[in-house]
């Protein structure tokens, strides 16, 4: 090696004041491929979440847990829910719920709204909506069964010569509001409690008309109707015992003053009149 060479490299002394040579473009395109696959590696599979929820195409296929928080309706208490229907219904309405017979409370009311059943539009009255499933249960010969009357928690009785009919839940398919509604309120005389429904049979329509349950609040029902066949049924006339109908809902065991279904009377009747 030269010695002039060896003598400069002797003599050269360290400058910290100097800037770094500039980087070249090789060092920039390495550095950007280093971050790439930094950001870019696998992530442990440990992880608290997974990668993606299976959401299914119909939503409505996912089921309200009795154990989640009932945030739907606005109002913290019944009294609450009372004091914003006052200036939107007549005085004589709101005063008759659960006062005339046959009719319900604010405190079903505002269960309804808790359960996301139904919902309650702003207006002067309110429209209440709400889905329903009706069943049309068929039997031998070709009758068809129907709930004549309900009886009550607080001793009235109404008359109702309709078929098996069930607010839905949030979230469920018409399938699963049918097998709920029989159980429900078919369940103490149903052994098996095999339901099919018949093929094809599902219909749906709108109807709009005041409530019996509350007099003076206008309802629009959205009515999921099929027909079926239910294992099991007396082939007479026969009655049925509901449990309490939010006996799973938190806190509605403090809410003594809903009104509630006690009995069901059923009866088997031809589809002549069944349509009239």
């Amino acid at each position: 090696m030269p010695e002039s060479f060896n003598n400069a490299q002797n003599n050269t002394k360290p400058n910290l004041g100097l800037a770094k040579p500039a980087p070249t473009l090789p060092d920039l395109f390495l550095t950007a491929i280093s971050l790439l696959f930094l950001f870019s590696s696998p992530k442990p599979a440990h992880t608290l979440f997974p990668k993606f929820l299976p959401f299914p195409p119909n939503p409505r296929r996912f089921l309200k847990s009795h154990t989640m928080s009932h945030t739907r309706t606005p109002f913290a208490t019944p009294q609450a829910l009372s004091d914003w229907l006052k200036p939107r219904l007549p005085s004589d309405s709101l005063a008759s719920w659960g006062v005339k017979p046959g009719t319900k409370n604010v405190h079903n009311l505002w269960l309804e709204l808790s359960e996301g059943e139904i919902s309650l539009l702003d207006s002067s009255p309110p429209l209440r909506t709400v889905n329903v499933v009706t069943v049309r249960i068929l039997g031998k010969d070709n009758l068809f069964l129907v709930e004549s009357r309900q009886e009550l928690s607080d001793g009235s009785v109404r008359d109702r010569f309709r078929p098996l009919s069930e607010k839905m839940k949030p979230l469920e398919t018409t399938e699963e509001a049918v097998a709920r509604a029989v159980r429900e309120e078919l369940g103490s005389v149903v052994d098996s409690g095999v339901v099919r429904i018949v093929p094809g049979s599902y219909r749906k329509k709108l109807e709009e008309r005041n409530s019996v349950s509350y007099p003076g609040l206008p309802a629009r029902y959205v009515l999921h109707s099929v027909d079926a066949w239910v294992e099991g049924l007396p082939e007479e006339d026969f009655f049925t015992e509901e449990k309490e109908e939010y006996e799973d809902f938190d806190g509605a065991r403090g809410l003594g003053k809903a009104v509630s279904v006690r009995k069901h009377y059923w009866k088997w009747v031809s589809s002549d009149s069944l349509c009239s």
